[in-house]
């Protein structure tokens, strides 16, 4: 694999950003009932309305934005397109949510590269521990998340319509 680099995007970078998160996430919406689907496809895209307070981190190789994810240091506020929202994380915790990759790298190692980062910012930060949301049928990254040492958090699950849930993890630093 070239070598890919986590960086903060740059604001010329963001439509592309969203066409990876657009394309990561896309084959979920069969997944998803209409109506839950199209608020959570416009939270995807939203990057603007995470930022701030969420920073936008890209992974790039070959002058080519190939992943992102929207981190959230300790003490950052964080938003659910969901009538009915999670607990919110303890306000101390780091949380990162919508890390997405290019569908051309996908099984490259970067969803890891960027959760490693992720883990080590809030590492850095002082955080106590790092949390973040996902749902049984991203079984990709589920299963990465766990064999990273990610913990069931079911405190912080929600449902935003009944029949999808949307699980919590948490990795204590």
């Amino acid at each position: 694999m070239d070598q890919t680099n986590v960086r903060m995007a740059r604001p010329n970078e963001i439509e592309r950003a969203r066409t990876v998160l657009e394309l990561s996430y896309g084959p979920y919406e069969a997944a998803m009932p209409a109506e839950n689907w199209t608020r959570y496809r416009a939270d995807i895209l939203d990057i603007e309305g995470r930022t701030p307070p969420s920073e936008l981190w890209v992974a790039e190789r070959d002058d080519d934005i190939v992943g992102c994810v929207s981190y959230y240091p300790p003490g950052a506020a964080m938003s659910y397109p969901s009538e009915h929202p999670p607990e919110l994380w303890p306000t101390e915790w780091a949380a990162f949510r919508l890390l997405g990759v290019d569908p051309s790298a996908a099984g490259g190692g970067i969803g890891r590269l960027l959760t490693e980062f992720c883990i080590r910012r809030a590492r850095e930060q002082k955080a106590p521990a790092i949390g973040l949301h996902t749902t049984p049928f991203m079984t990709v990254a589920r299963a990465m998340y766990q064999r990273m040492g990610f913990e069931r958090a079911e405190r912080f699950d929600f449902h935003p319509a009944p029949s999808i849930i949307v699980e919590a993890y948490r990795m204590l630093l």
